[in-house]
């Protein structure tokens, strides 16, 4: 995620090479009002109101062609630029620049298998397919030249992971606190006090949390109405909370606490499937680099898939395992998922994501439990250093 690699001469050296290895005649980015945001970090542009293509040849030099009224929004590009003015000018210029071209990487998704990767519009794809262009997703190149960490944004990940942790775990002695006193807290109330934590500690980029009991918690992207459900003795409350330091990227967990002294079994099932998914999907991450294999993304969602299915709970795992982490909280990088999407994008080295199966019974119970990974030299890194493995007791009745 270095922003403007490709206004770089290394850069674009390090994608030719990419290129080469999968038989492209290079890598066709387009632009629009920030409609490709991958485009927008690649290329570090500001404001653009007019449509803009950059095209990196497997070889020799890049060029841009954009609008005749751009000049200042491209004026850090280094190469060549040509311009345009009329939609026919723009049409005669870009088969002029594809000319010769015929296999290219473009931010598409056959099918619309992954919308992270699906900027190309339906409109411009035709124009550059009837050029006898044909379009070949961007996806491994994305990963390897967007949503890959830097080692400074990988150790600011670490710092966060662990403030997240500490922050959620505040939450829970706060909430409890609340009921022993007589005035317990709500959902809506101990939300903002989350935020406010995360802010405070540093975590100012889009701090956000869902904070959510029993039944609320079933809905996996809850948000109340209002000050939302009370927190009251004998509820399983449920903390999904992330932030990030400015230029880094997110920290994002999920931990379960219950506000009672024991676990009845059938909470207790439930999570024990959805903690040993988790951690079957962590499992399998290490043996497969032991082993020097390669992994996708959707390989890894159908480990920790068969576990909950094995234990009687399928049904009710009705999203992916995990997303891609980058300078956004639900990167563009490969997602563990061969459920909303099959994601078979390969894991690069330097990318991270989210493993966070979970169990969501209408009306009833939601339980999660979400870590991070960085997927490192050595292997999967997990974070935070402490994982959870059983449901916090919050209270001694």
């Amino acid at each position: 995620m270095s922003t403007a690699l490709l206004c770089s001469p290394d850069g674009i050296e390090r994608v030719q090479r990419a290129l080469r290895d999968q038989n492209l005649d290079g890598w066709l980015l387009y632009e629009f009002h920030g409609v490709n945001p991958i485009a927008v970090q690649l290329l570090g542009m500001g404001k653009t109101t007019r449509r803009g293509f950059v095209l990196i040849p497997e070889k020799g030099q890049p060029v841009a062609l954009i609008h005749a009224i751009e000049a200042s929004s491209w004026r850090h590009w280094p190469f060549e630029s040509r311009t345009y003015s009329s939609w026919q000018e723009m049409e005669a210029e870009l088969r002029e620049l594809l000319d010769g071209c015929t296999r290219l990487a473009m931010e598409v998704s056959p099918g619309a298998a992954v919308p992270t990767l699906d900027y190309l519009p339906a409109g411009m794809a035709g124009l550059i397919l009837n050029l006898g262009v044909e379009a070949v997703s961007s996806g491994d190149l994305v990963s390897r030249f967007h949503s890959v960490w830097t080692p400074e944004q990988l150790q600011m990940h670490r710092q966060a992971a662990e403030i997240v942790a500490d922050v959620a775990q505040q939450a829970f002695a706060r909430a409890a606190a609340a009921v022993e006193s007589g005035s317990p807290t709500n959902e809506g109330d101990l939300s903002e006090w989350i935020r406010s934590q995360l802010r405070s500690h540093g975590l100012t980029v889009n701090p956000d949390c869902i904070v959510a009991i029993g039944r609320t918690a079933a809905d996996p992207h809850y948000s109340p109405e209002g000050k939302g459900e009370t927190i009251a003795a004998g509820d399983l409350l449920l903390i999904d909370l992330w932030g990030a330091f400015d230029g880094a990227v997110f920290a994002d967990q999920t931990w379960m606490g219950l506000l009672s002294g024991a676990v009845d079994s059938r909470t207790q099932e439930i999570w024990n499937a959805v903690r040993d998914a988790r951690d079957a999907a962590v499992t399998f991450l290490r043996e497969q680099f032991e082993l020097g294999g390669e992994v996708r993304g959707y390989e890894v969602d159908q480990v920790a898939r068969a576990l909950i299915a094995d234990r009687g709970y399928g049904e009710y795992f009705v999203h992916r395992t995990g997303h891609s982490m980058d300078i956004d909280l639900h990167g563009s990088g490969p997602n563990l998922d061969n459920l909303e999407t099959r994601d078979d994008r390969l894991l690069v080295p330097g990318i991270g994501f989210s493993v966070e199966p979970g169990i969501y019974i209408p009306d009833e119970i939601g339980v999660r439990s979400e870590i991070n990974v960085y997927w490192g030299p050595d292997g999967p890194e997990v974070s935070p250093r402490d994982i959870q493995q059983e449901i916090f007791l919050l209270m001694d009745v």
